[in-house]
């Protein structure tokens, strides 16, 4: 089952592994190093993420080595556009609102 991008990103630890994994590719120990929790956890963690399709992961040797998923991002993009054009939209019909109101007090 595919997880929520939103969901993914709710959890403070996820959001904190994929700031790690946008600048270079890590391993699950190396990323475990970063935190408080058990490498288990962080690997958890790691697959939620991979669901969201937020990482993704290639073999070297025996190794895993994480990464930012080119183009994971985009559905949060696209929300925060809208999102962003639809408050624009709001506060320019504010705006000229409050002109018009104005316009009419001496």
């Amino acid at each position: 089952m595919a997880t929520d991008v939103f969901e993914a990103l709710a959890d403070p630890t996820r959001r904190r592994l994929l700031e790690l994994v946008t600048s270079r590719e890590c391993t699950a120990g190396e990323l475990a190093a970063e935190f408080d929790v058990s490498r288990p956890a962080v690997s958890r963690h790691l697959r939620v993420l991979r669901e969201a399709g937020l990482v993704e992961w290639r073999g070297a040797g025996q190794r895993r080595l994480y990464r930012l998923r080119p183009g994971g991002l985009a559905e949060v993009d696209g929300w925060l556009e809208r999102t962003r054009d639809n408050w624009a939209a709001r506060l320019d019909a504010f705006e000229a609102h409050l002109d018009e109101r104005w316009k009419d007090i001496p």
